[in-house]
């Protein structure tokens, strides 16, 4: 079994924080049924990946789930001062923020005392390798919003009526080779553009661990559309031209 192993991975705070931010969901007020359907949700999308998924995450739909569990439990009328069953969450949450907000703070810091490394990119117009200063190409971007362009991936795939049982001979390599040709011949793309045409589940799951894979080596950049569940992918090296890639 291939699985894709990734050095910064996450955690369980992390994918809060980021329902919370995408939805601009008031912290101290979190809708938890929803917000446990959604953290259940992405935990089956990262196992499809085959993404090794730390125990926290586990210990943390375990606690969600305990959380939604006494709040539809009926208030005992005689403790009028009973704790909201999310406090404790809420207070993670925040100080949680707080220390990721003051390290983002402290690296941007650091980032403007160097001024020495910038990030280098494919510009498909003039296939040459351009400079870009002061401007990451990952920028605002983490796993979860690759998994949830995967997840709109998915739902925007036709639907069939009659399944079908089929063997689909499909590698991670052969997924790869697919995004550079790709990228070779139409330049920066998205997610949504890429697999647009792949109609089998199992193509796009195993592209999408290919990204990953081509992430993790230094080979592709990607970043976050704003307004959209979707992920922009850029070569970070020129590509020689090749014959035009089919998926």
């Amino acid at each position: 079994m291939y699985r894709v192993k990734l050095t910064e991975f996450e955690g369980p705070l992390d994918l809060l924080l980021f329902f919370i931010k995408r939805d601009e969901l008031d912290i101290t007020n979190i809708p938890i049924s929803r917000i446990t359907q959604e953290f259940l949700e992405y935990l089956h999308l990262m196992a499809s990946l085959d993404l090794e998924v730390a125990g926290d995450f586990i210990v943390m739909a375990a606690t969600l789930m305990q959380i939604k569990v006494r709040m539809l439990l009926p208030r005992d009328e005689s403790a009028p001062d009973e704790e909201d069953p999310r406090a404790e969450l809420v207070r993670r949450l925040i100080e949680y923020k707080r220390f990721k907000e003051m390290a983002q703070e402290f690296g941007s810091l650091e980032e403007e005392q160097r001024k020495i490394y910038y990030r280098r990119f494919f510009d498909a117009d003039t296939t040459t390798v351009v400079e870009e200063e002061g401007e990451e190409f990952l920028k605002d971007i983490s796993l979860f919003n690759l998994i949830s362009a995967y997840k709109s991936a998915l739902d925007q795939m036709p639907r069939k009526i009659i399944h079908e049982v089929q063997l689909m001979p499909v590698s991670v390599d052969e997924q790869m080779s697919f995004v550079l040709d790709y990228l070779r011949v139409h330049g920066p793309t998205t997610l949504l553009q890429l697999v647009a045409h792949m109609v089998e589940k199992i193509r796009i799951i195993v592209t999408v661990m290919a990204l990953l894979e081509l992430t993790k080596n230094k080979v592709i950049g990607l970043a976050a559309v704003e307004g959209r569940e979707d992920i922009a992918i850029r070569p970070l090296n020129p590509l020689a031209p090749m014959a035009l890639a089919t998926p």
